[in-house]
């Protein structure tokens, strides 16, 4: 994305700057070094400037935010029958915020903080309810299958570094320290090499598996939480 230039302070009075300004600034900078102070410096004004437009920083991060994710949508198959259609939908999440550095603890802080995600949110009701699900029960299995595709998103971006060389030396640490257990050898030699592309579908598909086996289309939430060991508190 291209930025314009500065609005600098001319005859001693403020730039005038606008919500669409501050967005841009913050879309530049991306979520992961996205602050007040860089944004104002940017546009070239001061901090209080920005405070008219956004809530300090939780607001300029729910600004930001959104307009990344108003360019995320899910491609739904209507082939797909549930299983597929989940991990679709974890797939496609798990792409976007990994081509969004920051965007993952973005999401991970509180969803949806704006009509963006409240948007994604009922689309992802919607396409379970177009194959037999409840609103509850659509929002508990696509709430669930998103949280889990957001975190381990999120571990994959932390990991980049230690498998893409910036922090290589500490992976060949970790790898020693496991050559060096007998144990933990033995059981490393038994197992593939499963990157982390390959290490999201095998974990999102095993749970995607027991998630529907427990929640059938039409089935009550109160029997899906009960079968999967949910016990409400009454207080």
């Amino acid at each position: 994305m291209t930025a314009n230039p500065p609005r600098r302070k001319t005859g001693g009075r403020q730039a005038q700057i606008s919500i669409a300004d501050i967005e841009r600034e913050g879309l530049r900078l991306g979520l992961t070094n996205l602050t007040v102070n860089g944004v104002a410096t940017a546009l070239g004004v001061t901090p209080t400037a920005l405070y008219r437009h956004v809530d300090g920083k939780l607001g300029l991060e729910a600004l930001v935010g959104e307009a990344v994710l108003r360019e995320l949508h899910i491609v739904d198959d209507p082939d797909d029958g549930i299983k597929a259609h989940l991990l679709s939908f974890a797939q496609q999440i798990h792409d976007f915020v990994l081509g969004h550095p920051g965007l993952a603890a973005y999401m991970q802080g509180l969803f949806p903080r704006g009509t963006a995600g409240v948007r994604l949110q009922r689309e992802a009701v919607e396409a379970l309810g177009r194959r037999g699900y409840g609103p509850g029960a659509a929002i508990m299995l696509s709430g669930t299958v998103a949280s889990l595709a957001i975190n381990l998103s999120a571990a994959e971006e932390r990991h980049r570094p230690y498998f893409e060389g910036s922090h290589r030396r500490e992976l060949e640490k970790v790898c020693a320290l496991l050559a060096a257990d007998e144990v933990l050898a033995a059981a490393q030699a038994e197992l593939p090499q499963i990157g982390g592309e390959a290490y999201f579908r095998m974990v999102m598909t095993g749970c995607i598996h027991g998630l529907v086996a427990a929640a059938a289309p039409g089935r009550p939430v109160a029997d899906i939480l009960d079968e999967l060991g949910f016990e409400e508190s009454h207080h």
